[in-house]
């Protein structure tokens, strides 16, 4: 499958996630179980993680291909719009020294639960970085852009992942 093409089925996923989400914030209950909803997000970052490392390996080398490059920001874009919304309540299950399943139980550190509102607005800047990655019209722009993404995307797993 093509980038464009990976591209555009993350942002489908994103919308998804986001339609799915929006039916959760109207009502006072989950249409799905924590562990489905500690699934979905591991899912969708597993997807945002897909299309950052080309954008990665394009700043370390030098060697950005500019049009893919952007392809994949506007992917992570739409895709770090809707995850901060699959962090219901329920979904604050970390437990210190817990056996884990890797698919279905929480990394996430109940400082999220704690400070949402930071928690989301870090999301949405990191969501804006790669929106304006997505837009660069020359690769020094684009360098600054993914570069601050990197940044923030670093920051907030230090900040809200558990590595237990």
């Amino acid at each position: 499958m093509s980038r464009i093409g990976l591209s555009i089925g993350g942002a489908f996923l994103a919308i998804a996630l986001i339609g799915a989400s929006s039916a959760v914030l109207g009502q006072d209950q989950n249409p799905g179980t924590p562990k489905e909803m500690i699934f979905a997000r591991k899912t969708l970052m597993a997807s945002i993680g897909s299309n950052m490392y080309p954008i990665d390996e394009m700043l370390q080398t030098g060697k950005i291909d500019l049009v893919s490059a952007r392809a994949n920001a506007e992917s992570v874009s739409a895709m770090l719009m809707a995850f901060p919304h699959l962090f219901p309540n329920s979904t604050n299950q970390w437990k210190q020294n817990a056996a884990r399943d890797p698919a279905t139980d929480t990394l996430a550190d109940p400082s999220i639960w704690e400070s949402r509102s930071f928690f989301y607005r870090d999301a949405m800047a990191a969501s804006k970085y790669a929106f304006d990655a997505s837009r660069a019209q020359n690769v020094a722009d684009f360098r600054k852009s993914a570069g601050n993404l990197r940044l923030t995307c670093d920051g907030c797993h230090s900040t809200y992942q558990k590595k237990d």
